[in-house]
């Protein structure tokens, strides 16, 4: 399933650990415990942390972000091991665990800073991108645009303790929250269909 969409090999946004390269992706798609939970499942991803960004606000706040005045969305950073995984199986990974066609939130979660973003390190990861965005445009899965955005990466601001790892912390609310926030129901109705030609 992760091959689907996009093609290529990109391996950007890197962080020079040893004598092995971990790079590193930024993505928005709503709810910042769920998506990293997801990520954190993924063989080659090293860690996932949630925070902010995209926004004009310094060091705000899970209250500043909240109100959806900080311009930033809850997103993660993915470290991720590229002789284990690909920025475009990432890239593909992320497509199937968000709404790509919903620019006001995701799911239960409505406003700006839970929209879907993807941020690029540089040319190459906006590149390829642009070619999964447009390659999933052209599937036919979805019947409405593809609203995520693909922007620069600016600066990123960890999100408080408490929210790391929550779905571990904080297992029963965490399960809780995200069967009643519609988000696996619609990823099991679109992407349990026939795959992408």
């Amino acid at each position: 399933m992760l091959s689907l969409i996009g093609g290529g090999s990109g391996q950007a946004g890197s962080v020079q650990k040893g004598v092995s390269m971990t790079r590193i992706a930024t993505f928005a798609g709503g709810c910042f415990w769920c998506l990293e939970a997801d990520f954190e499942k993924v063989p080659g991803v090293e860690k996932a942390i949630s925070g902010y960004t995209g926004g004009h606000t310094k060091n705000p706040s899970y209250e500043e972000v909240s109100t959806g005045t900080t311009g930033h969305a809850e997103a993660v950073q993915v470290y991720y091991d590229p002789s284990k995984i690909t920025y475009q199986e990432l890239l593909a990974f992320f497509w199937q665990h968000i709404d790509p066609t919903d620019p006001g939130g995701q799911f239960a979660d409505r406003g700006s800073q839970y929209r879907t973003a993807i941020f690029y390190h540089d040319e190459e990861q906006r590149r390829l991108a642009e070619e999964s965005k447009q390659a999933l445009s052209k599937s036919g899965r979805f019947d409405k645009p593809i609203a995520t955005e693909i922007v620069p990466f600016t600066t990123f601001y960890e999100a408080e303790d408490y929210h790391q790892d929550y779905y571990q912390k904080q297992s029963s609310g965490y399960r809780l929250y995200r069967s009643g926030s519609g988000r696996d129901r619609f990823l099991g109705a679109k992407w349990q269909k026939k795959a992408v030609k």
